[in-house]
């Protein structure tokens, strides 16, 4: 059985997470502002549950998990207001609006433009590599909706990409 992480190297590492921890956060905020609060409060809740870390398992589904639990606390204790997302509501509804033209951001705009959830799924396994099992975990939620969030993701952007067969010619 391994010794827990010290708060030293539980620091250490956290800093090494940081850039990850940051996007994760933008998928959740959609904001950068509002995701440098949320990446600052999980560092102070990381190092004041550190001794909660076994040093089992990957630190940053730890880190992840941290993260969407302040989101959630955070987002209970906000007013509801307009999302700066917009009103996209269904991942099908977006691949619908194609208006935009594509420049350098693109992918990022589409990307922050995901219905709450489905980007942050996105960015755990397309982006981190985490497994399906590690997303749910990390989300709260079933490997069947994340599996079901994945496929809805990539259709929308194959369709984008006009690599879908169905928008071939």
């Amino acid at each position: 059985m391994r010794q827990p992480a010290t708060t030293i190297d539980l620091r250490r590492d956290l800093v090494g997470l940081l850039p990850r921890l940051r996007r994760f956060a933008i998928t959740l905020a959609g904001e950068a502002a509002v995701a440098d609060e949320l990446v600052q409060a999980v560092c102070l809740r990381a190092i004041a549950k550190g001794h909660q870390w076994s040093g089992e398992g990957r630190l940053e589904s730890w880190i992840y998990t941290l993260a969407r639990q302040q989101w959630a606390d955070d987002s209970r204790k906000r007013k509801p207001k307009a999302s700066a997302r917009g009103n996209v509501t269904d991942i099908r509804e977006a691949a619908r609006d194609r208006s935009a033209s594509v420049d350098p951001d693109a992918i990022h705009r589409m990307i922050s433009e995901m219905p709450d959830g489905v980007s942050s799924v996105f960015l755990l396994v397309d982006v981190e590599g985490h497994s399906y099992q590690q997303a749910a975990d990390i989300m709260g939620i079933s490997v069947a909706s994340v599996v079901s969030q994945l496929a809805a993701t990539r259709l929308h952007f194959a369709g984008l990409a006009g690599t879908h067969p169905i928008h071939r010619y």
